[in-house]
C-alpha cells in the first residue's frame, strides 16, 4: 500500500493568508463558522492549542443531534503545522466507540491528523493528512465529510478576509 493509499491526503489553495487561515483552525470563534459537513453546524467548540492540550467540538446534523469529537494536539509548529489524534467522544470528552455514532467497526477508534499550511504570498496551501485508508474514508464518507467542511472554510475565510 503507498502512503496516499494508506492515509486520506486533501491538499486544498484558500484566497486567504495564512495567519488567517491558521486562526480558523487554532481560534475556536472561527472554528465554529465552519466545521462539519455542509448541512451541520458546530455549536460548541473549545481549543486549547499546546503540545498536550486538546480541541473538543460538537457537529449538529440536520436531526438536530450532536456528534462529538476530540483530539490531542501532539505538536505545533505555529503558523506552519498541527499535529493531533482525532476520535469520537462525548460531552465530557471521553472516547466514544465509533459505533455509538452509527459507524461500522472497522472504522479507526483513533486517528492520527496532520495539518501543513503553506504560505503562497496572500494564498495558503493547506494539506490534511488523515491516518485512515483512502478507501475506507472514500467508503466512510470521511472523505467528503472533510471537503464539505473545507468548502465551508472557504466560504468563512472570504467573509473574514
Amino acid at each position: 500500500m503507498t502512503e496516499r493509499e494508506s492515509e486520506l491526503v486533501i491538499t486544498r489553495v484558500f484566497d486567504a493568508p495564512r495567519e488567517l487561515v491558521w486562526r480558523a483552525w487554532t481560534d475556536p470563534e472561527h472554528f465554529r463558522h465552519w466545521w462539519g459537513p455542509k448541512e451541520y453546524t458546530c455549536p460548541s467548540c473549545t481549543i486549547d492549542l499546546r503540545p498536550g492540550g486538546a480541541w473538543h467540538a460538537a457537529m449538529r446534523g440536520p436531526d438536530g443531534k450532536d456528534l462529538w469529537s476530540k483530539g490531542i494536539y501532539k505538536e505545533i509548529v505555529e503558523p506552519e503545522r498541527i499535529v493531533s489524534t482525532d476520535f469520537f467522544s462525548n460531552e465530557a470528552g471521553e472516547h466514544v466507540d465509533p459505533a455509538e455514532y452509527g459507524l461500522p467497526p472497522e472504522f479507526p477508534a483513533e486517528m492520527l491528523v496532520t495539518l501543513t499550511f503553506e504560505d503562497l504570498g496572500g494564498k495558503t496551501r493547506l494539506t490534511v493528512h488523515q491516518s485512515m485508508p483512502a478507501a475506507m474514508a472514500k467508503q466512510m464518507g470521511a472523505y467528503e465529510g472533510w471537503n464539505q467542511s473545507l468548502d465551508k472554510l472557504a466560504d468563512h475565510l472570504a467573509q473574514a478576509s
